[in-house]
């Protein structure tokens, strides 16, 4: 395996990246059962799968990043999110602050922020990064509502919950983060 795909950590940590790895490709093989939101859905997943690997997060770190966006894209595919609907928050802030982190640890990859903030810049970094992605995500979520399905639920409350969820979400990752350092293999 080239060294840049090699899983940063432990072999249990390592397993796991790869078994999310291989259920996200299933998922992804298997959403053409259904139709072409669900594979798109499914194709972000892939990417969320992909660019953990590619900046080197550690490992326990891919495979909960992994896990959360496979099963939250079966959450949105098998509507879990319309029997449980406080589901929605959870994996808004999870998934959220998850990829929050990978998106700092992708910065610093890539020279753009140093690899070792204070802990004050870690939180304040990622609850930032977080909340962006936050708002991509629901601008992702109206688009699709308004141009692809509109069974995509979106609406007022379902936004405002979801920024602020994930924002949240982002912040506790920040500050796990800056407690516990993240990048430590």
């Amino acid at each position: 395996m080239p060294p840049e795909l090699r899983v940063p950590g432990p072999a249990w940590a390592r397993v796991a990246t790869d078994l999310v790895a291989v259920a996200g490709l299933a998922s992804f093989v298997a959403a053409f059962w259904w139709d072409l939101v669900v594979v798109a859905l499914f194709a972000l997943v892939l990417l969320g799968l992909v660019v953990p690997r590619l900046v080197r997060m550690p490992g326990w770190l891919q495979a909960a990043t992994g896990a959360t966006l496979v099963l939250g894209a079966w959450g949105a595919t098998l509507d879990w999110y319309v029997a449980v609907p406080w589901l929605d928050i959870v994996v808004h802030a999870v998934a959220n602050g998850l990829l929050a982190a990978v998106a700092l640890v992708g910065m610093q990859t890539a020279r753009l922020l140093p690899h070792r903030l204070p802990a004050g810049g870690t939180v304040l970094v990622v609850t930032a990064l977080g909340a962006l992605l936050a708002v991509v995500w629901e601008a992702g979520e109206w688009f699709g509502h308004t141009m692809l399905d509109d069974g995509i639920g979106v609406g007022y409350d379902d936004t405002v919950g979801d920024l602020v969820c994930g924002t949240l979400g982002s912040f506790a990752a920040g500050v796990a983060l800056a407690v516990g350092g993240g990048r430590d293999e």
